[in-house]
């Protein structure tokens, strides 16, 4: 079945690894990254795993498995070596109606952790329904060649472009139009080509045009 694409809010909210090898440690990562509270259960935490306890969202748990540790969870993933142990923490997910990811089976899978790339605040995520991580990992190579830096940075000054022009265009189609112009790749050039600086006169240009023609006139 098709997957929901989703941007899941994580920050502060407890989420559970089960593992504590390479694919763990990634996920781990990952999930930091978005603030997570991660708390990492395995008998084994390895050198690895041990060099994250100075964060603070960390907690480090050397124990076998058990469904205690759920509780609370909105997130769990299985990436133990041991194919029965997955499909328990998976089947206790199930009962606790937490969604669970089990490493490397799609068919065990409430959700499938998507390649991403992340320029700043622009993430793009690409994902294949699990049927071929592979592909999916050269679709993010091909994505971070096209996407630089310089897009993350273009998002930030559009971000404090569209606060203005929600507050200085009042009519819905002439924001609509504007922030059409702002965004598309003759405004992106523009950016790269003159900086920061002036592609904000660039962009007080269209903002006065556009408030400009919805001003009444006369006769």
């Amino acid at each position: 079945m098709a997957k929901y694409p989703i941007f899941l809010e994580l920050a502060g909210r407890r989420v559970v690894v089960i593992g504590a090898g390479a694919v763990a440690l990634k996920m781990a990562q990952t999930l930091l990254s978005a603030k997570a509270r991660l708390v990492v259960v395995s008998k084994n935490i390895d050198g690895m795993l041990t060099t994250l306890r100075h964060n603070t969202n960390v907690e480090l748990v050397k124990s076998k498995y058990s469904k205690d540790y759920l509780a609370g969870a909105v997130l769990a993933i299985a990436a133990t070596a041991n194919p029965q142990l997955n499909r328990q923490i998976y089947k206790d997910c199930q009962q606790l109606e937490i969604l669970c990811n089990v490493v490397d089976e799609p068919d065990l899978c409430d959700f499938i952790m998507p390649a991403v790339v992340k320029r700043g605040s622009l993430q793009i995520a690409v994902g294949t329904e699990g049927h071929c991580p592979a592909y999916t990992g050269h679709l993010r190579k091909k994505l971070e060649q096209l996407f630089t830096g310089e897009h993350g940075k273009f998002l930030d000054e559009l971000e404090k472009l569209r606060k203005r022009v929600i507050e200085d265009v009042a009519d819905a189609a002439g924001r609509k139009a504007v922030l059409g112009k702002l965004v598309d790749d003759k405004s992106f050039d523009f950016f790269i080509k003159n900086g920061p600086a002036q592609w904000q006169k660039y962009a007080d240009k269209l903002i006065s045009e556009a408030k400009q023609n919805l001003t009444p006139k006369n006769g």
